[in-house]
């Protein structure tokens, strides 16, 4: 009995030590840092800015034009295209196709026409992709019948071009 006595004294001890309130009665915690010093600005300059160009009432100025992609023809790619693996393709890609770019991701599961891929925000063919394989130096892109919608060669490391069925331009990078 008295062990138990014991350990409830012990118990409420522990239990009221842990309820005390802390202090700083020694802080000033009213008291704030020195202010920094400010740093040293160069000198400011003044003028007078060109006059906007307008676009006549009703006209829209030109818009911005995307830098064009070389394409390679497919006999050159062929021939000084390296030889591929299908691991070295696995993985998220960025493929670009009339102008957009969206994501393919290439897989090692099997599927109709090879391996599974998938493609989230492509259009117009690009959009079909949901299977790939390795041909020789080719990639074969192919939609979910098998049908090819797009082949592609090495062009640089980490990057593929092509064309699709259609003749568009294509192209895989990471």
């Amino acid at each position: 009995m008295k062990m138990h006595t014991l350990l409830v004294a012990v118990a409420v001890a522990a239990a009221l030590g842990g309820c005390q309130r802390t202090s700083f009665s020694g802080m000033n915690t009213q008291q704030r840092p020195a202010p920094l010093m400010p740093a040293p600005v160069g000198g400011v300059q003044s003028g007078q800015l060109a006059p906007p160009t307008m676009a006549a009432p009703g006209e829209f100025p030109t818009a911005p034009t995307a830098p064009e992609v070389s394409t390679v023809a497919p006999e050159v790619a062929a021939a000084n295209a390296p030889e591929l693996t299908r691991e070295a393709l696995i993985g998220r890609w960025s493929a670009g196709t009339g102008g957009t770019t969206c994501d393919v991701f290439l897989s090692l599961t099997k599927w109709t026409g090879g391996y599974r891929a998938a493609s989230r925000g492509c259009v117009g063919s690009a959009a079909a992709i949901s299977a790939w394989d390795v041909q020789g130096k080719q990639v074969i892109l192919s939609d979910s019948s098998g049908n090819q919608v797009a082949r592609l060669y090495q062009s640089a490391n980490e990057r593929y071009d092509g064309s699709t069925s259609s003749g568009q331009p294509i192209s895989l990078s990471r």
